[in-house]
């Protein structure tokens, strides 16, 4: 009994011990595992830690690389197709003054000061990504359209520039000009200058108080999409009028451009500042001059189409009755009133988008015609001169007489008359 108690006893203390070794075993493993746990998520934090560390400090890097970047001179990266540009760069540079006139249509010098005038309006800068076209090249693919009338095709294959290129030079050259030219070479004058422009027609023609001469061209254009009919002319195309008051040089003083070509040039007179001016007493300065007894202001020649007015001479009409009296004055009148007529054809021999069809937009057209007139009183205020070949034959075309117009300057005309018996 004694052996098999002790037997039991042994049993017993044998799997109490088995038992204690299996948990501590257990026990152990637990505690290993929770510590390997801890450990992956202290290490999942530090490394979580070092990540944003590490971005910080990429993203510092990249700030101070782009603030480096920013203060360092960028070399523009130009976007735009590898053309030509050796007859502007070096063929042109080497003109002389008779080259400049023949292409241009003035010298270098009135190019040069041409230049300077439109610099606050046309002038661009480069940008990061784009070399401008430099002032003088604008300026010079402008008048070369407003020269020749070529297709702004040819004129980019030219100067080494796209067609869009061409067509903003002329467009921001036009409205430059009719901001910064046109009221400064097309200005109304001023009493001082009235009396000198008188003064000189007197001299020249023997024509008391004349300050310049009235006349109407048609500038030709394609038939608009909107009322193409009304810019159809008594010529058989389609045109817009230019009216235009010159002085004794030729100089225009005063223009009004853009009615439709079917219009009368006594119409297209009435639409104008002109008329409403002369209608208001405020054309011209309150200046007189006896002529063979009457009293006489300023006034101006028109041909045959407008209405005789004290302001607006016109030639007595040629009826087959005229008296030697009349037909004298006619034939003083006309030499007198051809300057109006060689300045018209100085303007288009320059400036020969004017004597073709334009295609540009109406608008356009009437900005160009704007701003050949004033190119016209720049080159001739400058003594630019005038090629005789450029001038087309003209084309005598015989005007209307406005019907219904109030003959008030009658007694006018009758003392010019009598003040050219008198001096003949």
């Amino acid at each position: 009994m004694e052996d098999a108690a002790i037997s039991f006893c042994l049993l017993l203390l044998a799997l109490w011990w088995y038992i204690s070794r299996e948990n501590n075993q257990r026990l152990e493993a637990a505690r290993k595992n929770t510590a390997e746990k801890r450990r992956r998520v202290v290490d999942a934090i530090n490394y979580e830690q070092e990540e944003k560390r590490r971005r910080r400090n990429i993203n510092k890097r990249r700030k101070r690389m782009l603030l480096h970047f920013e203060r360092q001179p960028q070399r523009p990266s130009v976007w735009s197709f590898d053309r030509a540009t050796q007859w502007w760069d070096i063929t042109v540079s080497g003109f002389t003054n008779a080259q400049w006139l023949q292409n241009f249509r003035m010298s270098d010098e009135t190019f040069t000061f041409l230049c300077s005038k439109l610099r606050p309006a046309m002038e661009r800068q480069n940008s990061t990504f784009r070399d401008c076209v430099p002032l003088r090249k604008r300026v010079a693919i402008a008048l070369w359209k407003l020269a020749t009338g070529s297709e702004y095709r040819s004129i980019g294959h030219l100067f080494g520039v796209s067609i869009t290129t061409v067509c903003r030079c002329v467009q921001d050259f036009c409205a430059s000009a009719a901001t910064l030219l046109v009221p400064e070479q097309i200005c109304f004058p001023d009493p001082e200058r009235f009396k000198n422009m008188s003064t000189f027609i007197d001299n020249r023609w023997g024509l008391p108080q004349c300050v310049g001469a009235v006349d109407g061209s048609h500038i030709p254009i394609i038939a608009p999409q909107e009322y193409h009919t009304d810019y159809f002319n008594r010529k058989g195309w389609h045109s817009i009028n230019l009216q235009g008051v010159v002085d004794g040089k030729g100089l225009f003083w005063h223009v009004f451009a853009g009615m439709p070509g079917s219009m009368h040039d006594a119409r297209v007179l009435r639409l104008s500042s002109l008329w409403e001016l002369a209608s208001q007493g405020m054309l011209f300065p309150d200046h007189t001059r006896e002529v063979s007894g009457v009293m006489t202001g300023y006034y101006i020649l028109g041909d045959s189409a407008y209405p005789l007015q004290k302001w607006l001479l016109k030639p007595y009409s040629d009826t087959g009755r005229l008296t030697a009296d009349q037909q004298l004055y006619n034939k003083k009148f006309s030499r007198a009133r051809v300057v109006v007529e060689n300045a018209f054809g100085r303007l288009k021999g320059r400036w020969r988008c004017l004597l073709k069809r334009n295609d540009s937009d109406l608008e356009l057209v009437k900005s160009m015609v704007l701003a050949c007139c004033a190119l016209h009183n720049l080159c001739e205020s400058h003594g630019e001169t005038y090629d005789s070949a450029w001038t087309e034959p003209a084309v005598p075309v015989v005007g209307t007489a406005a019907q219904g117009a109030e003959d008030e300057g009658r007694h006018v005309r009758d003392a010019v008359m009598r003040h050219f018996l008198s001096h003949s």
